[in-house]
């Protein structure tokens, strides 16, 4: 049961430390990529720039899973 207890919190603790590094990654983002970022994907709708964030969240994400990992 303690072994059980121990696993449970691990899992909690880094999914709620992938998490933070995850939206720390999209806020620097955010910060460097020229104009506002928000303003392109939810105001003028700019498939390009989704995609691109897309890509870029699912390769952070594999980033952030490989470093938890090991």
């Amino acid at each position: 049961m303690d072994n059980l207890l121990r696993n449970s919190a691990a899992v909690v603790f880094y999914a709620v430390l992938g998490i933070v590094i995850y939206t720390a990654a999209f806020i620097v983002v955010d910060k460097i990529t020229p104009g506002q970022l928000w303003n392109e994907l939810l105001e003028k709708r700019n498939t390009a720039m989704a995609l691109f964030m897309g890509a870029l969240g699912i390769g952070i994400s594999i980033i952030i899973a490989a470093s938890i990992h090991s």
